[in-house]
């Protein structure tokens, strides 16, 4: 690791301190590229500079990163925050920072209008990640690299209290079990693969 690094994906998740990417993924130093911010929000492409740019920038361009995880999380407090803005009196820029979580709001709040509070949050989470990974294809850096078809775009939901993981299935809608959206690419590899 002394002599430089190759990490297998760029990883954007919450700030949130129960959030262990390590644990989540089973993965040791070196093979993650984090990035962490209130509420996993990936901004459109602009001119202007920012953090999560020039980060997506390097480790798409020049660590070639194969793949990119999006990873929201039940418990949010970005995404309460967001769904209830009125809770954010006083926090100017976290509410200007959620404003990139709209959409996702307002899909959450006219399709779940009939749902308890607690399906909704789950659907404002899965549509937060769904709208940052548009987001993400904004970039010219990513949106290159999807062109030649050399890298992967994924989406996932953590439950903090089961420690499941759901992913974005390949319909672009649907969150299915990490184990089932990815059960058929397991299965594929050879058993040396899977050991230490």
């Amino acid at each position: 690791m002394a002599r430089g690094q190759r990490p297998e994906a760029l990883f954007i998740t919450c700030s949130d301190a129960r959030i262990e990417t390590a644990m989540i993924t089973q993965t040791e130093p070196g093979e993650l590229f984090i990035c962490r911010n209130a509420g996993n929000i990936v901004p459109p492409h602009t001119r202007q500079t920012g953090g999560m740019t020039a980060s997506i920038e390097f480790a798409v361009s020049v660590l070639q990163v194969p793949h990119i995880v999006i990873c929201g999380h039940t418990e949010c407090g970005a995404m309460t925050g967001a769904m209830h803005p009125e809770t954010l009196h006083g926090l100017e820029h976290v509410a200007e920072w959620l404003g990139y979580a709209r959409a996702a709001v307002d899909i959450a709040r006219e399709i779940g209008r009939e749902m308890s509070p607690e399906a909704r949050m789950w659907l404002l989470l899965e549509e937060n990640v769904k709208m940052q990974l548009q987001h993400l294809r904004t970039h010219p850096a990513v949106a290159i690299r999807l062109a030649r078809g050399d890298i992967e775009l994924h989406g996932w939901v953590y439950d903090i209290g089961s420690g499941e993981v759901h992913a974005l299935g390949a319909d672009g809608v649907t969150f299915l079990p990490v184990r089932e959206r990815y059960g058929a690419q397991v299965a594929r590899l050879a058993p040396h693969d899977l050991c230490p």
